[in-house]
C-alpha cells in the first residue's frame, strides 16, 4: 500500500481485516496525510481535515466506520445549530443560517427565497434523485463499474441556470463546491450532488480531529499483520514478467516482493513510477491532463480570555460574491473566499478556543517560489505571507469584533507548506479536479497486479476517499469473500 491518507489506511485495514498482510509506505515522517495534526504552543491544529458531512444514521460514512471496527473511536460534534453554519456575502451584506437535515435546509432556503420555490423544490428533487441511484452509498453494491445517470452529463452550473437567476440562491447551492475545489461550470450535476447530500444532511467535527482517525486506525492495525514503513516510498517496479511486478524498489534501497500493490496517491505520482514502456501513449496522455485541484492559505489563530461553553463550534463562509465559477478561478485577483472555523480543543488539561481559517490559494499564486523549501524561503515569500495573514486577520476581527483584543495569530501555511510538509503535489487539497466527462485513475492499472483508489476517484473528501477503498478492497479480496465480510459487519 503505497500513501497512508484516509484511503491507504482504510484500505490497509480492509486487506488486514481479510487475512491479507500488507506493508504500507508513507514517505511522510509518520501516517495519516492531511489527518495529521500540528500543535503550536501546545494548541492543536487541523491541517486539512475540518468536518464532513455523511454521519447521518444509517449514512455511508457510519456504516464504513463499523464495517473497520472504529466506529466507537470517532466521535462528531454536529454543527446542530442555525447559527453554527452561516454563509455570508459581502457583496450585498446577505446572511444565511443555514441549519442542519436536508428538511431543514430546504425550508431555510424557502425562507429566505419566498419567492423561489419552484427552482428549489426542483434542485432537491434532483439531488435526491441522483443520491438514491448512487449505487456506491450503499456497501452491500460498490462495484468498479457504476452506471452513469443523465446527471453525470450536465454540469452543476446548466442546472441552476435552468432552474433561477437568483445569483444568491445560485450561490448558496454551489457553496459546497469550495469542498472539493471544481467549478460549477466544470462539475457535473450528478457530483455535486453527491458531496452536497451528506453536507445537507449534516456537517460533524470531529473530537481531536484527524488524530482520531490515525490513532483509531494504529490501534486496529496492532491487531493484525501490518507493517508501517515511513519516510519512503517506491522508486521503481522491477522484475516484470507477463505484465506483472514481481519487486518493488523502495527509496530507501530495499526491495520487496508483493502479490499486489495499490496506489493511493496523486495521480501524477503514481505515473512517475509506473514504468513507461508498459503504458500506451493514450493512457500516460490521460492522467497528465487531470488537473490539480487547489489548497488553501490558512492561518491558526486562538482567542483567549472568552467562555469556551459560548465558544462554537461554527463555520463561517465568507463570500465576496456569489459566483463560484469566479472565486474559484485561478487567474481571479479579486477577494477571495474565506472560511472561518471555530472550535474548542482540549490539550492536556488545558481547554482552547482556536480559530482556523482557510482561502483557497491556486500553485500558480506562489509558483515563483516553487524551487524554495522549507527554512529557505526568500524574503518576497515572507512578505507576500504576511500581507496575507494581516488581511485574513482583518477579516476575522470584522466578522468576531469581540475577539478584536483577545484573538492572536500562532501559525500559517500557504499552498508551498503543504507540498512540503504533506508531500502533496502543489499543495493540492483535493487531489485532481472531479471534472465533468473525465475518466478518472481508478482501480486496476495496466499492469495487472496494480491498483489505484483515493484521489478523488469516486468522490472528493473523507468519504468519497473510503468509498475508494471499498470498492477497490471487493475486487483484491474477491467478490463473494467481500459481500460475506460487509453482511457480517453491517448485520
Amino acid at each position: 500500500m503505497v500513501g497512508s491518507g484516509i484511503s491507504g489506511l482504510t484500505l490497509t485495514l480492509l486487506l488486514a481485516m481479510n487475512g491479507r498482510k500488507v506493508l504500507l509506505l508513507e514517505k511522510a515522517p509518520q501516517i495519516g496525510g492531511s489527518l495529521i495534526r500540528f500543535y503550536k504552543n501546545g494548541v492543536p491544529f487541523d491541517t486539512g481535515f475540518h468536518f464532513t458531512g455523511g454521519f447521518s444514521s444509517g449514512g455511508v460514512l457510519t456504516d464504513m466506520l463499523h464495517v473497520l471496527g472504529i466506529r466507537d473511536r470517532i466521535k462528531p460534534i454536529f454543527l446542530s445549530t442555525p447559527e453554527a453554519s452561516l454563509f455570508l456575502f459581502e457583496q450585498d451584506g446577505a446572511a444565511y443560517n443555514m441549519p442542519s437535515g436536508t428538511d431543514n435546509f430546504f425550508a431555510a432556503l424557502h425562507k429566505y427565497f419566498p419567492n423561489e420555490s419552484t427552482a428549489i423544490n426542483a434542485y432537491f428533487a434532483r439531488v435526491k434523485k441522483v443520491y438514491q441511484s448512487t449505487v456506491t452509498f450503499d456497501l452491500r453494491k460498490t462495484s468498479l463499474s457504476a452506471e452513469p445517470i443523465d446527471e453525470d452529463f450536465i454540469s452543476l452550473e446548466q442546472v441552476l441556470s435552468s432552474l433561477t437567476a437568483n445569483a444568491n440562491l445560485k450561490g448558496l447551492l454551489s457553496v459546497y463546491c469550495l469542498c472539493y475545489g471544481v467549478q460549477p461550470k466544470e462539475v457535473s450535476f450528478a457530483n455535486h450532488a453527491r458531496v452536497a447530500a451528506g453536507l445537507y444532511e449534516s456537517v460533524a467535527r470531529i473530537e481531536h480531529g484527524g488524530e482520531a482517525f490515525i490513532r483509531a486506525f494504529a490501534d486496529r492495525f496492532a491487531q493484525f499483520d501490518v507493517d508501517i514503513l515511513c519516510n519512503t516510498s517506491i522508486a521503481e517496479c522491477a522484475d516484470i514478467r507477463n505484465n506483472c511486478v514481481g519487486e518493488f524498489v523502495l527509496e530507501n534501497g530495499d526491495v520487496v516482493r508483493a502479490d499486489d500493490c495499490t496506489f493511493t496517491i496523486h495521480p501524477h505520482e503514481v505515473l512517475k513510477i509506473l514504468p513507461r514502456q508498459h503504458l500506451s501513449k493514450a493512457f500516460v496522455d490521460r492522467v497528465s491532463s487531470f488537473e490539480t485541484s487547489n489548497g488553501f492559505f490558512s492561518v491558526f489563530g486562538v482567542v483567549k480570555n472568552v467562555d469556551p461553553s459560548a465558544f462554537g463550534p461554527s463555520i463561517v463562509s465568507l463570500l465576496p460574491c456569489p459566483d463560484l465559477n469566479v472565486l474559484l478561478d485561478p487567474i481571479y485577483k479579486g477577494g477571495t473566499a474565506l472560511a472561518v472555523i471555530r472550535s474548542v480543543e482540549e490539550a492536556g488539561d488545558k481547554t482552547h478556543c482556536v480559530i482556523t481559517a482557510f482561502e483557497p490559494e491556486f500553485f500558480s499564486n506562489i509558483s515563483q517560489w516553487a524551487d524554495s523549501s522549507v527554512g529557505r524561503r526568500p524574503a518576497a515569500y515572507t512578505e507576500y505571507k504576511a500581507r496575507k495573514v494581516e488581511e485574513i486577520t482583518r477579516r476575522i476581527c470584522n466578522l468576531y469584533p469581540q475577539y478584536r483584543e483577545g484573538f492572536s495569530v500562532l501559525d500559517a501555511a500557504s499552498v508551498l507548506t503543504f507540498r512540503d510538509y504533506l508531500f502533496s503535489p502543489e499543495g493540492n487539497a483535493y487531489g485532481i479536479k472531479q471534472k465533468m466527462g473525465q475518466f478518472n485513475l481508478f482501480g486496476k492499472l495496466p499492469l495487472v497486479n496494480l491498483y489505484v483508489a483515493g484521489q478523488s476517484a469516486v468522490l472528493p473528501g473523507i468519504v468519497g476517499a473510503m468509498l475508494s477503498s471499498f470498492i477497490v478492497a471487493r475486487s483484491l479480496i474477491g467478490k463473494e469473500k467481500y459481500n460475506h465480510f460487509i453482511e457480517g459487519s453491517l448485520s
